[in-house]
């Protein structure tokens, strides 16, 4: 049976989003990032970058781990068949696979660093917040305006591109982005939460999210050092609140 080991973050969501999508079977095998885990030994075998999500698939084409978000989506829309999410050759490939790259080389790395910024309140007038935040809007409002045109990021179909981006798009409220703004945006994540699939993810990441919430009280200044890979232990304290999930 496919395993995944993850956390509560999106990267993991929107392979959870994929597997439903498939219908596949597969374990949940939490990661506590926020206390260490990813650096334990057996998990480094997996991914020596010690990140999650990492894909296990004994049953599929794969001969080792997959690490990566943007690769498991693209294995197993190949693996399993499903020219739907990417298609195997033609136009919409190229396509698909330019917004799944804007996702992994844009929207993930500019929310993700605004969200370190949102978790490190001594810094909330810097100029690396001001940088993360502004980009972000950019991309949020790239993201409407791509979406006032096509009713999915990469034309007309529902892809892997828009199973990648979404899980981002989660966080714009704790951005403080105006939805009365972003009404292409909006209607999209709507039409996203509204499949079956997607529910069902949903209820899946609880577990993942769960988890998290009991690491927060044990996670300590070495664990955070680590975990943000910062040398020493002179970085900024760290406040988890605007992060959690209800």
């Amino acid at each position: 049976m496919i395993e995944l080991y993850g956390c509560g973050s999106p990267n993991v969501r929107k392979v959870v989003i994929m597997l439903e999508e498939l219908g596949l079977q597969y374990q949940s095998r939490y990661v506590s990032v926020l206390t260490g885990a990813q650096f334990e030994p057996s998990f480094l075998a997996l991914n020596p970058l010690g990140r999650v999500p990492v894909l296990v698939d004994p049953s599929g084409p794969a001969d080792e781990p997959i690490f990566e978000s943007g690769a498991i989506l693209i294995y197993l829309a190949e693996a399993y068949n499903r020219p739907d999410l990417l298609p195997a050759s033609g136009p919409k490939r190229p396509a698909v696979m330019k917004w799944l790259m804007l996702q992994m080389a844009n929207v993930g790395p500019m929310f993700g660093q605004y969200n370190h910024f949102l978790i490190t309140p001594d810094e909330a007038e810097s100029y690396a917040t001001r940088r993360y935040r502004e980009q972000s809007r950019r991309l949020y409002f790239f993201l409407d305006e791509r979406l006032s045109h096509v009713p999915w990021l990469a034309g007309d179909d529902y892809s892997i591109a828009d199973i990648a981006t979404y899980p981002w798009i989660l966080y714009a409220e704790r951005h403080r982005m105006n939805w009365n703004e972003l009404p292409h945006l909006r209607a999209w994540r709507e039409r996203i939460e509204a499949r079956p699939a997607v529910v069902r993810a949903d209820a899946a990441m609880r577990h993942f999210v769960e988890e998290d919430a009991r690491a927060v009280p044990k996670a300590t200044q070495e664990t955070f050092d680590r975990f943000f890979w910062r040398e020493g232990s002179n970085g900024p304290r760290v406040d988890l609140s605007p992060m959690r999930v209800v």
